[in-house]
């Protein structure tokens, strides 16, 4: 590395243990508000997005993307991507049934290097399912019109995590993301629970679809109280997680192997399937149970949902949600004003996710800390490619997903059930801060493989050029004093990119 180079990292890492404080300017077409306003709304800033800003208004656009109206409509070389994988073109059903026909062929075989290589084979296919299901979600954060619904698609998958490598998950990930997590992003929270309880990655993470009567497992229990709806300290006991278990029996999922499972007369009635999720009534124990100091009588699947009802009714549940969410937006601590505002707005609204989420984005505290939010990694990726790119559809997924590995936060790799933190301090090392220079650097020097489709030699789109109007009208005026100064010491364009997507007043939001 050459001396200026040196010398330019040293300059960026001292610049990023500070937040930004942006500079005093003159007038212009696109405020600093409103900027700040939507560095919050979205992953960062493009032209799409500033223009449907200024056309529409703030309040109309806050409008047309709690209720959805923008649509989830991608450029067409990003919709054939996602059409072109596996995982999003194959039901789930086929995926699973295919993957334990070839487990058992492989169980069949004798010991030996071709069983070996079989079982290898089908590892490196599982991977590959992972990894589009990982591209695919970045993909729509990058290029998603309502950035409002996909801030919440990343953050309610967090929130909801499960764990790639754990059994047959990675092969579950794009089910979950498209038919569990986006439908209900901005709906009902029961409805999101209700979604998730029945997912066979939820299902499978968290062991449900081993718990049964006299087998009884809690790890689900526990977590579906604890870190999805109530919150640690939040009144309930060890009891109601062993009562919430037993009401969980027999929540699974169905077989694939194509011999489903005979009931008798008396308890085919009480099955409930709903594609893969199913309810076996054979599994459950139907003594009655008492949950947050409520008596339910047993009576098969209808003790879940009055116990999702029982839990996400509870105070605790809108105080619990209302802060995860706030600290997400707005702050790591965030004003205890608000997030009682959002509660309230929770319980009068039976959990109504988009109007809780009105209440934070209409308060003046939404704004009250700009520019001192520290982006996760997934925020700082996805803000910086659609800077850069500014809308121009890439080839190759692919580095977005290794950036992040880099940055220590894969997605769907989050070993334990509580999700990626995304607070402020824990992305804001200076080891951290290194990593996010080289990535920088490869974005803004267009060394990279993000327009190189898999396979091809052809070489990229070469560095972009960030000096466009949209920097002049929403970038430039919110810039610090500090950060100017470093862009005035690049000696190339290349340079000045990469200074710029590393300095703090992207990195903070």
């Amino acid at each position: 590395m050459r001396p200026f180079a040196v010398t330019a990292l040293s300059l960026t890492l001292a610049l990023l243990m500070t937040p930004a404080v942006s500079r005093a300017s003159g007038k212009t077409s696109f405020s600093q508000e409103d900027a700040a306003w939507l560095r919050r709304d979205g992953f960062g800033l493009d032209t799409a997005t500033v223009t449907r800003y200024r056309a529409l208004g703030r309040k109309a656009l806050l409008e047309k993307q709690l209720d959805d109206s923008l649509g989830d409509t991608l450029p067409p070389a990003i919709t054939a991507q996602l059409a072109s994988y596996e995982s999003f073109s194959t039901p789930l059903e086929q995926l699973l049934t295919s993957i334990q026909q070839q487990q058992q062929q492989i169980k069949a075989m004798p010991d030996g290097p071709e069983k070996a290589a079989v079982n290898k084979a089908l590892q490196a296919h599982g991977n590959q399912i992972g990894l589009e299901a990982q591209q695919a979600e970045l993909l729509h954060a990058i290029y998603g019109p309502n950035q409002l619904k996909e801030q919440l698609v990343w953050f309610w998958l967090n929130h909801f995590s499960v764990y790639a490598p754990k059994g047959r998950v990675r092969w579950e990930l794009a089910d979950y993301e498209e038919n569990v997590i986006r439908p209900h992003a901005l709906g009902k929270f029961r409805d999101l629970v209700m979604a998730t309880l029945q997912s066979p990655a939820m299902l499978e993470y968290l062991d449900n679809a081993q718990n049964a009567k006299g087998h009884v497992n809690e790890n689900y229990a526990r977590e579906l109280m604890e870190l999805h709806t109530l919150g640690v300290n939040s009144g309930y006991t060890q009891q109601d997680v062993q009562q919430l278990a037993l009401i969980l029996t027999g929540v699974g999922i169905a077989p694939v192997n194509g011999q489903p499972e005979k009931f008798g007369p008396k308890m085919a009635p009480l099955v409930v399937r709903n594609g893969l999720f199913e309810f076996n009534p054979q599994r459950h124990d139907f003594g009655d149970k008492v949950l947050l100091g409520k008596t339910i009588t047993g009576s098969g699947f209808d003790e879940v949902r009055q116990a999702v009802d029982l839990i996400v009714r509870q105070p605790a549940c809108a105080q619990f949600v209302s802060r995860k969410l706030a600290e997400y937006f707005v702050s790591d601590n965030p004003p205890p004003a608000l997030v009682a505002k959002m509660a309230a707005t929770f319980r009068r609204t039976d959990g109504d996710i988009a109007q809780v989420v009105r209440t934070m984005f209409e308060s003046r505290e939404l704004l009250a800390g700009s520019g001192k939010k520290f982006k996760d990694p997934m925020q700082f990726v996805v803000s910086s490619v659609r800077l850069a790119y500014d809308g121009t559809p890439i080839a190759n997924a692919q580095p977005l997903v290794g950036w992040l590995n880099q940055l220590d936060e894969p997605l769907f790799g989050r070993i334990t059930p509580d999700g990626w933190p995304l607070d402020n301090e824990s992305w804001s090392s200076s080891g951290q801060m290194a990593k996010r220079f080289d990535i920088a650097r490869a974005i803004g020097t267009g060394n990279n493989q993000l327009f190189t489709p898999l396979g091809s030699t052809a070489r990229g789109a070469g560095f972009p050029m960030l000096t466009t109007r949209l920097y002049y009208d929403a970038i430039e005026p919110t810039l610090s004093q500090a950060t100017h100064d470093a862009l005035v010491k690049a000696t190339s364009q290349q340079e000045w990119n990469t200074f710029l997507l590393s300095s703090p007043d992207l990195n903070y939001r």
